[in-house]
C-alpha cells in the first residue's frame, strides 16, 4: 500500500485555504458585530439582540455553505474514495488465488547450479543459514507492497509445509539479532543488510548444527522498491547503512548492494568450512553478482527464488524437497562483475549545469520544498541491452563470454534431463514455423522450454543488429520420463525486421540468410537452420505496414537521439569505450532548451488554433453511459453523449482520475474504482487489498504464457469481488540495469518475453471486463530523478525495438484499454505531454482505443493538465487540487477535453460494471451526512429565526408596555365646594 503523502496533505490544505478563510471571516464578522453592537452603540435591547442573533445565523448558514463547498469541491474525490464501500475477497477467490500463486512460483524458481545432483535435499532435516531466511522478500515496496489482510507463508513455513525440518536454534539466532527488515520505502531507504557476524556463532551452535544435518542452505536476500534505485556504491553520500560489526565495514568504496557484504561472506566461509553439501538460495528480483561461486566448491547448488508473494514460498519448499521439479528460466543475464554491464556508466543521477532558468519548485512527497534541476540519462547502448549485447559482443570478439557471464538469459536446470530435436524450420507466406520434439530422457517428470532465436544478416556499418534475438518460445506440458511432445513456435518474418532510423526511417527486413535456432538459453545452440529472405522489404506504405500497424511507422523521435554517441557493432564494436563511458557533457543543448517546457514557461494560449470551433456542451440528449456498452468507438451516439457534457463535467473527469474515474451526473456515469499493485489489487483509500502474487520477474522466469493469462483472469475475479474496474498494471519497462529499484515490478531485459507476459495478463483481465493500465509509458527504466524532469535520450531504433515493443504487443495482442504514462521526459518533452508518443505511435500506428492516465500527479513543477490533455494524456492521477485542472477555456482546449472525455468514458462504458445496464450505487455516506447536516441546519436556522423574531417582538412589545405604563395620568376638573 502507498503511504500518506505529505505533499498531498499540503496540497489539500492549500486547496481548502479560500474556504477556511471564508469561514474565518464569517466567524470574525459575527464576533465583531456581537462586540460592536452594544449598549453604547445601540441602546435598544430588542434591536441589539436581533442584530446579534441574525449575525450568528448568517454566519452559521455561510459556514455550512463554505463547508459544503469544500466537501463537494476539493475534498470530494478524497471523500468518495475514502468512504466507498469496502468489498473484500470471497473465501473461494482467496483459495483459488493462493493455489494459482503457488503454481506460478513453482515454475518461477530457477535452478542455476546443481553439481552432483545435490538437490533435491537427500534428508528431511536441514540447517538454514542467513538472516534473510527469517525475513525473506515477498515483493517490492511502494505500489508493489503486500496486503496484511491475508496469511503470508514465510520461507521457513514453506519448507515446513514440504515436510522439511529446519534448525530452530539457527532461526532463533537470527530473530534475536533482528526481527524486522530495514525499510526500503518510497520516502526513505535504509539499505542495511542484517546478518549475524561469524564470531557470534558459538562453537556449540555450529557443532549442534552439524549433528542436526549434514546439509546446509544459505539464504541471501535483496529487496527493491518504488522511489529509489539500488546503490551502486554503498559508501556513496546519502546511503544509509549500519554495519553488522564495529570491527569492520560490510562494504568498501565502490562495492554495490548486489555484492556480498563482508558479514555475508564470513557467514558463507563459516558454513562452507563445516558443510560439504551447501545450497545457496538467492531471494530477490535484481540479478546478483555471482563472482564468488568458484571460491566455494562446497556450494553445489544455486537456486534463484524471485520475490514469492504471499504463498509462493510453499513452492520453494517443494523444490528443495523434490516434490516439485524446477522449470524456471532466467529472465535476465547474471554477470560476474556488474560494473562491466553495458549500461553501468549511464544509469543514475546526472544533472544539467546550464538550466537554472528551467528549475522547478514543488512540494516533495515528505512535504518539503524541492527545487528540481532537469537531469538526463543516456541510453547510449542503443539496442544492445542485456543478452543482446553479451552474445553479440562475444561473437564479435569484444568480450570473453565465460569471464563475463555467470548465467545466461533463458537458462535454468532441472532434476531431470531433456532432449530437444529440431524437426523443421519452414518459411512460407511471411510466416516462420519452427517444430521441435522435446523428450524427457531422465527419471523425473518435468517441464522444459523451447527457445527460438534468430541471427539476422548484418552489414558492417549498416543497421544495428544483435546476433541473438528471441523470436518465440513455448513451454511444454509436464512430461513423464520417456515421454515426448511436439512443440511448434510460429512468428511473422516482420518480427525479424530492424528499424532503420537513419536511412529508410521505417522498419526493414533486409534480404539474406536468417539463422533460426533452438537453444537451451541465449548462449547455447541445440540446433539451427537458415531461411532466406530473397528481397529486402521496407514497411513504408499504407498497403505494407509493419506488424499490422494502422499507419506507417516512421520517425517520431529524431530529437530524442540528442547528441549522444550510440554503441555500434561496426568494426567489432570499435566505439565501445567511447559509447559506454560515463557522460562528460552536462549542458543541455540550445535546441533542447528552446522547446523544453515545464510549469514555469508553458502557456496553453500559445498553442491555441484560431481554426478550432467550440464544441457543443450541456445538451439535453437523454443518453446514458450505460447505453454505450459494446458500441464502437466511432458510433454516432458518442457525439450525442459527449454533447451533454459541460466544461465542468469534462474537467472533473480529467482532473480527478486518482484511483478511479469520477461520477458524471449528466451522462449517468457512476464513480469507478481503480486499484494499484503490480502483483495484486490494493485500494489505497479503503485499505482493502487482494492476495499478493509473485513479482513480475517471477512470471517472466516461468516462461509460461498460460500462467500469465490465468493471473490476468484471477485479477479479474478479484476485481469483481472488490468492485474494482481498473488495474494499475502490468508494468513492462525493461531491466536495462540490474540496479533498477522496480526490477521486481518489471519482467525482463528482453522486450519479447516482457511483452508476452504483459499482453497475456492484460488479455486475461480483459476477458473479465477489467481494464489494465499498461505502464509506465515509456522509457521509465530507473527511479533516480524520475520526478525531477529527467530527460531520457535514446535513438529511435532502440525506442521502438526495445522499449516500446512490450507496449505494442500489449495493445495489438493483449487488447489494452488503458495506459499509464511515465514521469520522465523523452528527450526534452514530458512523456505525458508527448503527442508523438501518445497520439501518433499509440493511437495512429497501433490503433489503441482507450484512455491514458498520468503516473501519480504531484505537479513536480512540470505536470499540468492543459499541456497533457492536448497531447493525448486524458486523465490525471490526482486526488487533490493542484495543476490537474484545465485553466484554458479556448476552443482548442475544449476540443481536447472532449476527446479526453470520449477516451475515458469509452473505457469505462466497456468495463464489467456496465455489462448489465446502468449500475446501481448507493449515495456516498459523506454526502448523506452532508444532506442530513443541511436538514438539521435548515430546521435549526428556521427554529432559531422564529425564536429570534418572537423574542424581538416580545422585547419590542415589553418596551412599549413599559413606556405606556410610565406615562403620567391626565388631571381631571376640580370639585366645587
Amino acid at each position: 500500500m502507498l503511504q500518506i503523502n505529505m505533499a498531498d496533505v499540503m496540497n489539500v490544505i492549500g486547496s481548502l485555504t479560500p474556504y477556511l478563510i471564508a469561514i474565518g471571516v464569517l466567524f470574525a464578522l459575527a464576533l465583531i458585530i456581537t462586540f460592536a453592537v452594544n449598549k453604547k452603540t445601540v441602546k435598544e435591547v430588542a434591536t441589539r439582540k436581533i442584530v446579534h442573533s441574525e449575525s450568528w445565523l448568517v454566519a452559521l448558514v455561510g459556514i455550512v455553505v463554505a463547508v459544503s463547498m469544500m466537501l463537494t469541491g476539493p475534498l470530494s474525490t478524497l471523500l468518495n474514495n475514502a468512504t466507498i464501500t469496502k468489498y473484500t475477497l470471497s473465501d473461494a477467490t482467496v483459495s483459488k488465488a493462493n493455489e494459482l500463486a503457488k503454481d506460478v512460483q513453482s515454475e518461477a524458481v530457477t535452478l542455476l547450479k546443481n553439481d552432483d545432483s545435490n538437490l533435491p535435499l537427500s534428508g528431511k532435516k536441514v540447517n538454514v543459514f542467513g538472516w534473510g531466511s527469517t525475513n525473506p522478500v515477498y515483493g517490492g515496496t511502494g505500489s508493489g507492497s503486500m496486503s496484511k489482510q491475508y496469511k503470508t507463508v514465510s520461507l521457513l513455513d514453506g519448507m515446513k509445509q514440504a515436510g522439511l525440518k529446519t534448525n530452530t536454534e539457527l532461526s532463533k539466532l537470527y530473530t534475536d539479532y533482528r526481527k524486522d527488515r530495514p525499510e526500503v520505502g518510497m520516502f526513505a531507504q535504509d539499505w542495511t543488510l542484517p546478518e549475524v557476524p561469524a564470531k557470534q556463532y558459538s562453537d556449540k551452535l555450529v557443532s549442534d548444527a552439524k549433528d542436526f544435518s549434514d546439509e546446509a542452505v544459505v539464504v541471501l536476500t535483496r529487496v527493491g522498491g518504488e522511489g529509489a534505485d539500488l546503490p551502486t556504491d554503498m559508501k556513496a553520500k546519502g546511503i544509509t547503512y549500519k554495519n553488522n560489526s564495529k570491527d569492520y565495514d560490510d562494504f568498501q568504496k565502490g562495492e554495490s548492494f548486489l555484492q556480498l557484504s563482508k558479514t555475508e561472506r564470513d557467514m558463507i566461509d563459516l558454513v562452507t568450512s563445516n558443510f560439504k553439501k551447501v545450497t545457496l538460495v538467492y531471494n530477490g528480483a535484481n540479478t546478483f553478482q555471482f563472482d564468488f561461486l568458484s571460491d566455494y566448491p562446497q556450494i553445489q547448488s544455486v537456486v534463484w527464488c524471485p520475490p514469492a508473494g504471499q504463498t509462493g514460498f510453499s513452492a520453494l519448499g517443494e523444490v528443495l524437497a523434490g516434490e516439485t521439479n524446477p522449470s524456471g528460466k532466467t529472465s535476465d543475464t547474471f554477470l560476474k562483475n556488474l560494473t562491466k554491464s553495458v549500461s553501468y556508466n549511464n544509469f543514475g543521477k546526472f544533472e544539467y549545469t546550464n538550466v537554472a532558468d528551467k528549475a522547478a519548485k514543488y512540494k516533495g512527497f515528505t512535504g518539503d520544498d524541492v527545487t528540481a534541476i532537469p537531469g538526463f540519462v543516456n541510453y547510449s547502448e542503443g539496442i544492445y541491452v542485456g543478452y543482446k549485447f553479451y552474445e553479440t559482443a562475444s561473437d564479435e570478439g569484444l568480450i570473453n563470454y565465460d569471464d563475463t557471464v555467470a548465467f545466461p538469459f533463458g537458462y535454468g536446470l532441472s532434476y531431470t534431463s531433456f532432449d530437444q530435436k529440431l524437426d523443421s524450420v519452414k518459411y512460407k507466406g511471411g510466416k516462420v514455423t519452427v517444430t521441435a520434439t522435446v523428450t524427457n530422457t531422465g527419471d523425473k517428470a518435468g517441464k522444459d522450454v523451447v527457445e527460438v532465436y534468430y541471427n539476422p544478416p548484418y552489414t558492417d556499418g549498416g543497421i544495428e543488429k544483435a546476433s541473438k534475438n528471441l523470436a518465440g518460445f513455448e513451454k511444454t506440458k509436464e512430461l513423464q520420463p520417456g515421454e515426448s511432445q511436439k512443440v511448434t513456435v510460429k512468428f511473422d518474418d516482420d518480427d525479424m525486421a530492424s528499424y532503420d532510423y537513419k536511412g529508410a526511417k521505417a522498419y526493414m527486413l533486409e534480404k539474406g540468410d536468417y539463422d533460426i535456432s533452438i537453444q537451451s538459453d541465449s548462449h547455447h545452440v541445440i540446433d539451427h537452420k537458415a531461411i532466406t529472405v530473397k528481397d529486402t522489404v521496407t514497411y513504408d506504405s499504407d498497403s505494407n505496414t509493419h506488424n499490422g500497424d494502422k499507419t506507417v511507422a516512421t520517425n517520431q523521435f529524431d530529437d530524442v537521439a540528442g547528441d549522444v554517441t550510440y554503441l555500434s557493432r561496426a568494426d567489432h564494436f570499435a566505439n565501445y569505450k567511447e559509447a559506454t563511458a560515463a557522460p562528460t557533457n552536462f549542458k543541455m543543448s540550445d535546441k533542447a532548451k528552446e522547446t523544453f517546457y515545464n510549469n514555469s514557461n508553458y502557456d496553453p494560449k500559445k498553442f491555441d488554433k484560431d481554426s478550432d470551433k467550440m464544441p457543443t456542451t450541456g445538451a439535453k440528449n437523454g443518453l446514458k453511459l450505460s447505453d454505450m456498452y459494446g458500441k464502437d468507438y466511432d458510433d454516432a451516439d458518442w457525439d450525442k453523449l459527449l454533447d451533454q457534457l459541460t466544461f465542468d463535467d469534462m474537467d472533473n473527469l480529467i482532473a480527478n482520475g486518482g484511483y478511479g474515474t469520477p461520477a458524471v451526473k449528466s451522462v449517468g456515469k457512476i464513480q469507478l474504482t481503480d486499484a494499484d499493485g503490480p502483483a495484486s489489487l490494493n485500494n489505497n483509500f479503503t485499505g482493502v487489498g487482494s492476495i499478493g502474487f509473485p513479482a513480475s520477474t517471477a512470471f517472466a522466469c516461468t516462461w509460461n504464457r498460460d500462467l500469465a493469462k490465468q493471473f490476468g483472469e484471477m485479477i479479474g475475479d478479484m476485481a469483481h469481488d472488490m468492485h474494482v474496474a481498473g488495474w494499475y498494471a502490468p508494468a513492462m519497462n525493461i531491466h536495462r540495469s540490474a540496479f533498477s529499484g522496480r526490477t521486481f515490478e518489471y519482467f525482463s531485459e528482453d522486450s519479447l518475453l516482457s511483452g508476452a507476459m504483459a499482453s497475456n495478463e492484460i488479455a486475461g483481465a480483459k476477458s473479465k471486463g477489467v481494464y489494465s493500465f499498461m505502464k509506465h509509458f515509456a522509457l521509465n527504466d530507473q527511479e533516480t530523478n524520475r520526478t525531477n524532469m529527467v530527460c531520457t535520450w535514446a535513438n529511435e531504433q532502440s525506442i521502438r525495438e526495445t522499449y516500446l515493443k512490450p507496449f505494442e504487443m500489449s495493445v495489438k495482442e493483449g487488447g489494452a484499454q488503458a495506459v499509464m504514462s511515465s514521469f520522465n521526459y523523452i528527450g526534452y518533452t514530458y512523456a505525458g505531454a508527448s503527442s508523438n508518443l501518445l497520439q501518433t505511435v499509440l493511437r495512429d500506428e497501433w490503433g489503441f482505443k482507450g484512455f491514458v492516465l498520468t503516473d501519480y500527479f504531484g505537479g513536480y513543477g512540470y505536470q499540468n493538465a492543459d499541456q497533457e490533455v492536448r497531447a493525448g494524456n486524458d486523465s490525471m492521477l490526482a486526488t487533490t487540487k493542484i495543476t490537474n485542472h484545465i485553466t484554458d477555456k479556448s476552443a482548442t482546449s475544449v476540443k481536447a477535453m472532449r476527446q479526453a472525455a470520449h477516451n475515458i468514458l469509452y473505457t469505462a462504458a466497456n468495463s464489467w460494471q456496465y455489462a448489465n445496464g446502468e449500475p446501481k450505487v448507493a449515495t456516498p455516506i459523506w454526502k448523506t451526512a452532508m444532506y442530513v447536516a443541511w436538514g438539521v441546519t435548515a430546521v435549526l436556522v428556521i427554529g432559531l429565526e422564529i425564536v429570534a423574531i418572537k423574542r424581538y417582538l416580545n422585547r419590542k412589545k415589553a418596551v412599549a408596555t413599559v413606556e405606556s405604563a410610565a406615562e403620567p395620568v391626565a388631571a381631571g376638573p376640580a370639585n366645587a365646594e
